[in-house]
């Protein structure tokens, strides 16, 4: 599902964004990287204080085991991320920039969601609430959006159709709640093992990056251009604070996320999907996320018995992981090729991921022209 461009009223000539000029942005983010990697020993004593930690239960039964791991960093991450978000907008946007109420509209849904992740890590939120919590936070953001609520038709379908262009109206403004709910969600259950909630995020946002830039390359649009770097100046932090999150959460993980970082994550990139108008693109690269949920999903409707930890057993002999019948990628993943070592399969997971992005490239590739 494509947008057309944004209204012709919108005016940008009072915006600031320049596609090509991206150095203080980038040193923002080297800023922002260094700011999270030593924020994080620090929040973890805070954390520890107040009892928020856990066990990895994937190492359970050996010394690693049983050390208490700091829970909800995700918070420092989500904190360091909206002051370079807020810090872009001198760069890049004027007083009087219309860009820059959809801008902070967008940093609001991400603040809230990150503010119910907090919610969620400390009260232990269950699930049916879980799955209401991203419309709430993705309300600022469906209030300021000035987009257009059309669709292009594909090529192929106009001579059935027999329009190219069809306006949804408030079902384009629903689909874009939906779209955040399922971001955020398929984040958070895509989850389990050390290393995979960030690194799932650190490759798709590589892709987004990749992506906008391409896009900017191949247009002579101006306001086209601007929607991909409106994207760029969200994407870029949270590839910056993520990367800092991962050194600390790769395998043994020395801190936890929690659903503060799961939330935020996947907020983030549903919002520089909705606002750069390439929520097909965005759903292509989630296609682990996808298959996630379906597996998941005769146990999330409550069909099929749902454990509160759906992982894998963990043999401490052999420090090896096996799968059980849990519907979840990772435990399809131990099934369809045997034992792994935890740290294996999350470098699996996560080459399976980047295929994933790269199928979306050549399709894209292979489709210009023929599909819209």
């Amino acid at each position: 599902m494509a947008a057309r461009k944004r209204r012709s009223a919108i005016n940008t000539t009072t915006a600031k964004p320049d596609p090509d000029k991206t150095n203080p942005e980038t040193v923002q983010c080297f800023i922002g990287f260094f700011i999270t990697v030593s924020m994080i020993p620090v929040a973890s004593k805070y954390v520890l204080r107040r009892n928020l930690f856990g066990f990895d239960i994937n190492k359970k039964g050996t010394s690693e085991g049983s050390i208490k791991v700091p829970e909800s960093l995700g918070i420092v991450v989500g904190i360091v991320f909206l002051v370079v978000a807020i810090l872009f907008q001198y760069f890049n946007f004027t007083a009087d920039s219309n860009w820059l109420i959809e801008y902070n509209a967008a940093l609001a849904s991400i603040c809230f969601m990150i503010l119910l992740g907090f919610v969620d890590d400390v009260l232990d939120v269950p699930w049916r609430v879980k799955l209401v919590l991203p419309s709430i936070a993705a309300l600022p953001l469906l209030m300021a959006y000035a987009g257009h609520t059309t669709i292009i038709i594909p090529k192929p379908l106009v001579p059935y159709v027999g329009l190219e262009i069809f306006d949804l109206g408030w079902i384009y403004k629903l689909y874009m709640g939906l779209l955040a709910v399922f971001c955020t969600n398929s984040i958070n259950i895509h989850a389990g093992i050390n290393g995979l909630e960030v690194g799932q995020t650190v490759v798709i946002a590589c892709a987004i990056l990749i992506h906008n830039v391409m896009q900017i390359g191949a247009s002579n649009d101006p306001e086209y251009k601007q929607a991909h770097a409106f994207s760029i100046y969200l994407v870029q932090p949270l590839l910056a604070t993520s990367l800092a999150l991962l050194s600390y959460n790769w395998y043994p993980s020395s801190v936890f996320v929690g659903d503060t970082y799961t939330y935020f994550a996947g907020m983030t990139m549903a919002v520089v999907g909705i606002l750069g108008h390439y929520s097909e693109t965005l759903m292509i690269f989630f296609l682990p996320q996808i298959l996630n949920f379906l597996l998941s999903l005769p146990q999330l409707a409550g069909i099929v018995p749902c454990p509160r930890h759906r992982l894998p057993r963990f043999n401490p002999q052999t420090g090896l992981l096996t799968g059980t019948n849990d519907g979840t990628l990772v435990n399809l993943f131990l099934r369809q090729f045997g034992q792994k070592s935890e740290k294996t399969l999350c470098i699996l997971l996560l080459i399976f991921q980047a295929i994933c992005c790269g199928f979306c490239f050549f399709l894209r590739w292979i489709l210009t022209g023929w599909y819209k």
